[in-house]
């Protein structure tokens, strides 16, 4: 599997909804109980685990104190992996020495605990450090210097400030892609972020301002997530993320923003705007990022009157636009002939024209339920150059009783399916 795939597989733990991962199921190699049909080695910790020869697994046994003898273990186990989640160990519990012996391990999980500081004497040679749902609030200076295998560091859900972190946190993790530090309560995005990140997930934190000296030192990011922060209409200036110039997907859902950011980077792909006040969209707001294929403006504030006829001009690249949940009394002009994906629903539309549908070929998926719509709105021709069209969800509002469309509306149309319950 190549890093890419990587990359996107760890988005999608960040973004899909739902209850935090399973305890125990942090790491895709994750040990299950039966898996190997040898006996534990006698040197396996009391109380834990062993269910392969490189492998410790304490999970979940309400442990106060580090289990000393797993140092011993390590001398005979060639530890890679060490799983001490779901557990109550405090910093009091874990001594300075406690992996003192353990220069393999990889993969060491401290999630679910009641830690209040990052340890020092990690294992050099991690690779993946699990860290969340604890109660750290500070990065010791230099608790993270010979870290410099560290790919995946996860400390999201703490109680991270900016006075907890300074420049040098992150500067010695070389290899570093992917860091989470969402869920915390950091008012700035932090400084001295290594060169090797791609993903940086800041999602839920009490950030105001985003400025580019930060991110200058991270021209590699492809993902940068800011969801649900407090940036609203100047927090994020013109311009502040151009250092990211191979930024793949900017996410800034519930940001109070009120309009589209400017100066992006060019090479983005996808832009997630949704639950922000976007008023308006002008002519120019989508100039400088002409590979756009994805633009989420769902459940803004956006009026047909302030949508403007040029807004999509250089959008040629734009296969999916959600533009659900707002204003809209009628469908936007100049919309990108390559969309895939149009989604409309819980609007305000009362008409449906062919003008703005025209030339749109590659449509897959026109989503307009929960608008204002009747059968008799539709002008002819609205259908005919839809030819590879799904129409999702009801045409028709609550109002109007569900009887059958009349039949010349499927007249001459192959291949287009229209719902109507």
């Amino acid at each position: 599997m190549g890093r890419p795939t990587q990359w996107l597989s760890l988005l999608l733990l960040v973004l899909l909804p739902g209850p935090l991962p399973v305890a125990g199921m942090e790491d895709a190699a994750f040990p299950h109980l039966g898996e190997s049909s040898q006996p534990p080695p006698r040197a396996c910790p009391p109380r834990c685990s062993c269910p392969r020869v490189d492998t410790v697994d304490c999970d979940g046994l309400d442990l106060r104190v580090f289990p000393d003898n797993i140092t011993r273990a390590a001398q005979h186990l060639s530890l890679q992996s060490v799983y001490l989640h779901n557990n109550q160990l405090s910093n009091a519990g874990l001594p300075p020495d406690a992996f003192r012996g353990s220069e393999a391990v990889a993969t060491l999980s401290l999630s679910n605990n009641r830690l209040s500081y990052l340890p020092p004497s990690l294992p050099p040679s991690l690779e993946r450090l699990h860290l969340q749902n604890n109660l750290i609030s500070k990065v010791p200076r230099g608790a993270l210097s010979r870290q410099t295998q560290l790919r995946e560091l996860y400390l999201q859900h703490n109680q991270l400030t900016d006075s907890g972190l300074d420049a040098t946190t992150f500067s010695k993790l070389h290899s570093l892609e992917y860091l989470d530090l969402s869920h915390n309560q950091l008012t700035t995005v932090p400084a001295g972020l290594p060169r090797t990140l791609a993903i940086l997930h800041l999602g839920r934190n009490r950030i105001r301002q985003v400025e580019a000296a930060r991110l200058h030192g991270a021209p590699g990011l492809r993902y940068l997530l800011l969801q649900h922060n407090q940036l609203g209409s100047s927090g994020l200036p013109a311009g502040a993320l151009r250092p990211l110039r191979g930024l793949h997907t900017l996410h800034l859902y519930g940001n109070g923003l009120d309009r589209v950011p400017l100066a992006l980077p060019r090479r983005l792909r996808a832009l997630v705007l949704p639950h922000n006040h976007v008023a308006t969209l002008g002519a120019r707001d989508l100039a400088a990022t002409p590979g756009l294929m994805e633009l989420n403006l769902a459940y803004n504030r956006l009026t047909s009157a302030r949508v403007h006829h040029r807004a999509f001009r250089r959008s040629r690249a734009l296969r999916s636009l959600d533009l659900a949940g707002n204003q809209l009394t009628r469908l936007p002009m100049g919309l990108p002939t390559g969309l895939h994906t149009l989604r409309l629903q819980r609007n305000q539309l009362r008409t449906l024209e062919p003008e703005p549908l025209t030339g749109l070929d590659q449509l897959q998926e026109l989503s307009l339920a929960h608008n204002r719509l009747r059968v008799g709105d539709i002008g002819p021709g609205t259908w005919h150059e839809l030819q590879a069209l799904q129409v999702r969800h009801r045409l028709v509002s609550h109002t109007i009783p569900r009887a059958p469309p009349s039949p010349c509306l499927h007249c001459h149309i192959p291949n287009i399916l229209v719902s109507w319950s």
